[in-house]
């Protein structure tokens, strides 16, 4: 039985706890592959504007051009509507290449504590066992909603890397370096696309 993880998220843009996130996954949970999901249009985000699809999809391939095992998975940008992780586990499993495959779905504790939110969260819990990233060595904790259901998780553990999205956004607006936040190639693509200045 093939052991698929599912990373999914804005990636706007890809840092470095991204990446070690991903690499931990893959070999933790000893993992044929990792696919990475960047959202179309994420439900639970829409406060802001993200960045253009293209421009996230290439940070993408530039953070993880050089990881084997970890590959990149449109389905969600291709799709129209809301991201809903549940329709995009049920469209993994509808390819014959996956059928009957284990899936984890890869999430941080933020997610995890707030997954009874989610559409259809408990068909989410049926078909994938959660793999969890505690905060800062912390075990990880479910709401109290979530923890009345019987679910399958296994925590990740990811040590403590005090690195956000917005703080590396907010630095690129105003010029600043982001070397030590994301992988150099995506340094450079947000340098030379001048991509989160206003």
């Amino acid at each position: 039985m093939k052991r698929i993880g599912l990373f999914g998220g804005s990636f706007d843009p890809p840092h470095n706890a991204h990446v070690a996130m991903a690499r931990l996954a893959r070999d933790h949970l000893a993992l044929d592959e990792l696919r990475l999901i960047p959202a179309g249009d994420p439900w639970q985000k829409s406060d802001r504007q993200l960045a253009p699809a293209a421009d996230r999809l290439a940070m993408l391939r530039l953070a993880f051009e050089d990881e084997p095992g970890i590959v990149i998975d449109e389905s969600e940008l291709k799709r129209s509507g809301p991201s809903y992780t549940i329709d995009t586990i049920e469209q993994l499993q509808s390819r014959p290449d996956l059928a009957g495959a284990q899936l984890f779905l890869v999430i941080g504790q933020d997610q995890y504590a707030n997954l009874h939110t989610w559409h259809r969260w408990p068909d989410i819990l049926r078909l994938a066992t959660l793999a969890v990233a505690g905060r800062e060595g912390e075990a990880p904790r479910p709401a109290p909603q979530l923890a009345a259901v019987t679910h399958r998780m296994v925590p990740l553990p990811l040590p403590p890397m005090p690195v956000s999205a917005t703080a590396i956004r907010s630095r690129a607006t105003e010029g600043d370096h982001i070397d030590e936040m994301v992988p150099p190639p995506v340094a450079d693509y947000i340098e030379h696309t001048h991509l989160y200045r206003s």
